[in-house]
């Protein structure tokens, strides 16, 4: 177990469609945009032709999507009686999510358009932002309302939501003729995490704004913390062999079964699991075939559900010639376990404002299996939220890692590092070996971590628990 400590100081395109086809993601939806009061113009009601992308559609629990929002056509106009020049709008919107996640994402678009006429449409515009995928499944992303910011003259909004959701009132006359200042502030702000939707006005409704893309979250990996002892590792055909197995689901019907390889053999018993998921049994091993003993739950052994092979040896005695003896000598079995350089990391620090990557290592852990048998092993780490004075938290879904794994010279196994990715709460491999007929070896697991601290994360010091399991 170790601790962590932190402290603070674009989007990509979606391929485009065939000619004459509908780009994934698009719909239209009709609109009411509501005009600055100063600009003494009606409301303008028609169709919204917008467009939701998003950089990963197939994100793990605890990644970070990041989603564009293009509006391509706008019943809006341009407020003023006098042209707009070049690059004075500022859009700003909200992405509506829906299935197992709701809420709503934040989007902002920079300051960018070619000039618009008076009285002419306003233009396209292109806004992103982010959100933490937080449960497996499906998540849908509908359009929700978007405002659009002219920063010419005086700093005025257009506000526009579905037409089948109540309309906002117009923005306040005094709170509107702001310095132009105010324009570029809210264009420098970066999007906002998710939060639960409050709104009615941006909420997609039954005849309101359609679902325009949907995701599908895979949770992370768990760690299979099934294993198996056994009493004696060697015994004459018909010997019964007891067995100890611990991490199954409390009441579960477990087999206990012989493996020669991948293969399972002849032998085989059933019995439950008490309610700490400890099983205990007593395995006749007949077939001479059998040169380890697993337990699973379910039909069939499965890396999900089964515990790794615990090595047993069916020993044939042959009959000896006049005048021979036997001559025994035995290899004892030792035990999988492992050591940590160090309980602390230390995190580099980020500028207060900017956020970004903490980077820095875990301290490097040895793993010794002299188990002597064909079980492999598996190392997991999870790791708790950082916390700071007052409370406030950064998840810990917003940890990552990139896992090394090295083998020492004449080690049976080879060691596989776990795919770089999130850490978090659900924990993620670090590294591993697979079963084999024979394996074990002395192992160097090492892995470089990084921290995504958010723009604004208040300065001081964030402190989280990493602890890792060997099983």
């Amino acid at each position: 177990m170790a601790v962590l400590a932190a402290a603070t100081g674009g989007a990509l395109s979606a391929p485009a469609a065939a000619e004459g086809e509908t780009p994934p993601g698009q719909v239209e939806f009709p609109t009411h945009c509501l005009p600055p009061q100063e600009a003494g113009l009606p409301p303008a009601d028609g169709p919204t032709t917008a467009r939701i992308t998003v950089d990963d559609p197939t994100p793990r629990v605890g990644d970070t999507v990041t989603v564009t929002y293009q509006v391509t056509r706008t019943p809006a106009v341009n407020p003023l009686a006098v042209g707009l020049p070049a690059d004075v709008l500022t859009p700003t919107g909200r992405i509506v999510l829906g299935g197992v996640q709701q809420g709503e994402v934040t989007v902002v678009g920079a300051k960018r358009n070619d000039p618009v006429e008076a009285g002419g449409a306003l233009p396209a515009v292109t806004m992103t932002g982010t959100f933490t995928v937080t449960a497996p499944g499906e998540i849908t992303l509908a359009p929700g309302g978007y405002t659009l910011h002219t920063g010419h003259l005086l700093e005025l909004d257009t506000v526009c939501a579905a037409a089948s959701a109540s309309v906002p009132p117009g923005p306040d006359p005094g709170a509107s003729a702001k310095p132009s200042a105010s324009a570029s502030a809210s264009a420098s702000a970066g999007p906002s995490p998710v939060s639960p939707s409050s709104n009615p006005t941006l909420l997609p409704s039954p005849d309101g704004p359609p679902v325009a893309q949907r995701i599908t979250a895979s949770p992370l990996p768990t760690a299979n913390l099934r294993t198996v002892a056994l009493g004696t590792a060697a015994g004459g055909p018909g010997a019964k062999v007891k067995v100890t197995g611990a991490g199954f689901v409390p009441g579960a019907e477990v087999t206990v079964a012989g493996r020669a390889g991948t293969a399972q053999t002849a032998d085989r018993v059933t019995a439950k699991a008490d309610e700490l998921g400890v099983v205990l049994a007593e395995l006749p091993v007949t077939d001479r075939a059998t040169t380890a003993v697993v337990a699973y739950e379910g039909a069939a052994w499965t890396p999900e559900r089964g515990s790794g092979p615990a090595a047993y040896t069916v020993i044939v005695a042959a009959p000896l010639p006049p005048g021979s003896q036997t001559v025994t000598a035995v290899v004892q079995p030792g035990e999988l376990g492992m050591t940590q350089e160090g309980d602390a990391v230390t995190l580099a620090a980020v500028p207060y404002g900017d956020g970004g990557a903490a980077a820095g290592r875990i301290g490097t852990v040895t793993v010794k299996d002299a188990r002597g048998g064909p079980a492999g092993w598996s190392l997991i780490g999870k790791v708790t939220d950082f916390t700071g004075s007052g409370g406030i938290r950064i998840p810990g879904a917003s940890l990552s890692w990139t896992p090394t794994c090295a083998s020492a010279p004449g080690s049976p196994s080879a060691c596989t590092p776990g795919s770089a990715g999130t850490v978090g709460p659900d924990g993620a491999v670090l590294a591993s070996t697979g079963d084999a007929a024979l394996v074990g070896g002395t192992f160097t697991v090492d892995a470089a971590v990084t921290l995504q601290v958010p723009p604004y994360t208040p300065p001081g010091a964030y402190t989280a628990v990493l602890t890792l399991t060997l099983s």
